[in-house]
């Protein structure tokens, strides 16, 4: 294998996945082995006493003891207990709205306390940042803009202690992620074709969705 062959090769190109369980043979081009010198940095964190460690160990222990018992909603509420995490921030889209009222009264049922703001926040019209008219999905008219950072800044006003997404859009998430200052977990990924389930596109990839392997120019 050559050395441009072999870095251009990932976790996706692999066949074997002994990284799992190791009951298999590492390939030549595992990132296991490629990446031994980040790994023990890693590692290190997870042993400390910081929040990454607080973190990764509350994930693994939720994962052990619940595999398969909980659904998505009820893992946050695990791990928000098992972090100690009282405040629960939410980051709603405007579309689902009615979805993060019902997730505000089950985190309330189970003793702890929420906060939301809607992605529409601040009120802002798109065509403020340069945004031109005939981008717009109704044009002619006030036209908010997605407003992840300032959703940002609010929860950390708010010192809430875990942020929840609920349907931001691609981008949009990755910017409220970016700018959080607590730490960040989704309970819905939008997907407006797909009812909010966006796996269904791979699953369906090789015939219904099959535009998807296309070849583009």
């Amino acid at each position: 294998m050559s050395k441009h062959t072999e870095n251009k090769l990932s976790c996706t190109y692999c066949g074997v996945l002994n990284c799992h369980k190791q009951d298999k043979t590492f390939p030549e081009f595992c990132l296991t082995s490629k990446y031994d010198d980040e790994n023990a940095v890693a590692v290190e964190l997870y042993r400390e006493e910081g929040e990454t460690a607080k973190i990764a160990r509350a994930a693994a222990e939720i994962e052990g003891i619940y595999y398969g018992k909980l659904t998505r909603v009820e893992e946050i509420i695990a791990f928000s207990k098992r972090i100690g995490a009282k405040k629960i921030g939410i980051a709603t889209c405007v579309g689902l709205i009615n979805e993060a009222k019902t997730f505000m009264r089950i985190l309330e049922a189970k003793g702890l306390e929420s906060y939301s703001v809607l992605c529409k926040v601040g009120s802002v019209d798109k065509t403020e940042i340069g945004i031109p008219e005939e981008l717009k999905v109704q044009q002619g008219a006030h036209e908010s803009l997605c407003n992840p950072v300032l959703q940002a800044m609010i929860l950390n006003k708010q010192q809430t202690d875990l942020n929840v997404i609920i349907g931001l859009c691609v981008g949009h998430d990755s910017l409220f992620i970016k700018h959080s200052e607590a730490p960040v977990t989704t309970l819905i990924t939008k997907d407006r074709i797909l009812g909010h389930n966006p796996a269904a596109a791979l699953y369906t990839s090789s015939f219904y969705y099959k535009r998807l392997l296309e070849k583009e120019e």
